[in-house]
């Protein structure tokens, strides 16, 4: 019941920010809000592609994690992916970069979609983990 519940809360957190990504690739301005990212000439096209690929590819490889038996190492590429940017924003704040609540809340989001991820690799990936109805406890793959 475990597994289904993590697979769960994989896919809802799939789903949240591959609405983040699709709505950076249609309109690049939908990050200014939440990201405080001024997007103008250029950029809008920087921040269209790379940030929206950023969520794109993490919510893509998360679903996948979730719902394809023996790819659960999928859900170490999100977990690699906001990790590196946990880093990044401690790094940033250890060099004096100015700090706010959005950044704090952005640090926080992503600390917990590492600890989900990885916590759903470890337990997913487990010989006994079910992947159908009828296989929990019985060792099968």
């Amino acid at each position: 019941m475990v597994h289904w519940v993590l697979r769960g809360a994989v896919l809802l957190w799939a789903l949240f920010f591959a609405i983040v990504g699709v709505q950076g690739v249609l309109s690049p301005a939908s990050y200014t809000d939440t990201f405080s990212i001024i997007v103008d000439g250029f950029a809008a096209n920087t921040i269209r592609a790379d940030l929206s690929a950023f969520f794109l590819v993490s919510a893509g490889s998360a679903a996948i994690g979730a719902l394809i038996p023996g790819w659960t190492r999928a859900l170490l590429v999100p977990a690699a992916l906001y990790g590196t940017a946990l880093i990044g924003r401690l790094l940033g704040a250890g060099m004096g970069d100015a700090i706010n609540s959005g950044i704090v809340q952005a640090m926080i989001v992503e600390a917990l979609s590492v600890a989900l991820m990885t916590a759903s690799w470890w337990l997913l990936s487990r010989p006994d983990a079910p992947d159908a109805v009828g296989t929990e406890g019985t060792g099968a793959a």
